[in-house]
């Protein structure tokens, strides 16, 4: 049991290191915000949220190299797997939980892990964020492989679920990522690809919600879409692997394979009625000329690169 000596001199440490992270800071010119006008507010916070994106191109040379590290071992079967917990643990099950309808990727091949599992979506897990062991539980119920990519995501980077989770990673062999929004973070200095997007102090104080979660959406967006497009899961800026799972899906299928070939919609649909609705195959047997099962083979030959499957169709 914790003692009130060991509880103090916990909570004493915590403070002073929350202290010296920059998205913890304390803005005293804006100390009097909850006084100006609703308008007056908006407009700053605008202009907080505008500089994000200038911070996140400060660190894009080292979010290629790890899109193209995550692509490579992705190409071999791996998988990228997001673990956060609170904000950062919620963005990662988002970006992930898009993948699937996004890029018909299997939801096995993109995973977010959150600290406290899927309740902590939308509600706080006492606890959950502070524990290293509860991240690497997690993982080992993924039997992790040295194909597989693991990404810390964490506004402080010292989140010990974050941290633990790249740790263990990093230990069997796996690609390791490391998000953070302060620099000089222990996440970062635990990954092999440290990423650090410095976006300086909150408009509330510590509510890394705000510009730091930005910054992590930002990131993980190019993470995922431009590791799919290394994949081949885009034609042009197609998305040819579109699951269409609804009708609004359907439609866009439908589209795609338009904008892609030009083809009437008799072609389309004809296209797609020989490739049991697959986009991707449906452009193939119309720019390539052959027909669903050698639009099929060609495909799987190439990867499920299109461009590769159409120069095969026509060399």
């Amino acid at each position: 049991m914790t003692s009130s000596t060991d509880a103090s001199s916990n909570y004493h440490s915590l403070r002073a290191e929350l202290e010296t992270l920059t998205t913890e800071a304390f803005r005293p010119e804006l100390s009097q915000i909850d006084r100006l006008s609703t308008l007056e507010i908006a407009k700053i916070m605008n202009a907080e949220d505008a500089t994000v994106p200038t911070a996140v191109a400060t660190q894009l040379p080292r979010i290629a190299a790890a899109i193209d590290a995550v692509a490579e071992r992705m190409s071999r079967g791996g998988r990228l797997i997001y673990a956060g917990a609170g904000t950062a643990g919620r963005l990662g099950v988002l970006d992930a939980s898009e993948c699937p309808p996004t890029f018909n990727t299997d939801p096995s091949e993109v995973v977010g892990l959150i600290a406290g599992g899927p309740s902590a979506m939308v509600t706080s897990v006492e606890g959950a964020e502070d524990s290293k062991e509860l991240a690497e539980a997690d993982l080992k119920e993924l039997s992790l492989t040295p194909d597989d990519t693991v990404v810390g995501v964490s506004a402080s980077g010292r989140t010990p679920y974050a941290v633990g989770a790249v740790e263990h990673a990093r230990a069997r062999g796996a690609l390791t990522i490391g998000l953070s929004c302060n620099a000089h973070s222990a996440l970062a200095a635990a990954a092999e690809h440290g990423i650090e997007i410095v976006v300086g102090p909150e408009l509330l104080t510590g509510s890394t919600r705000l510009k730091a979660g930005t910054a992590q959406k930002l990131v993980l967006n190019m993470l995922s879409t431009i590791t799919m497009i290394r994949l081949g899961k885009t034609y042009g800026n197609l998305m040819v692997d579109v699951r269409a799972s609804n009708e609004k899906l359907r439609a866009r299928s439908r589209r795609i394979v338009a904008l892609a070939t030009g083809a009437s919609d008799e072609e389309i649909e004809q296209a797609l009625a020989a490739t049991d609705g697959e986009v991707k195959n449906a452009i193939l047997t119309i720019l390539g000329g052959v027909d669903g099962p050698t639009a099929a083979r060609l495909l799987e030959e190439s990867d499920g690169h299109l461009r590769a499957a159409l120069a095969a169709s026509t060399g």
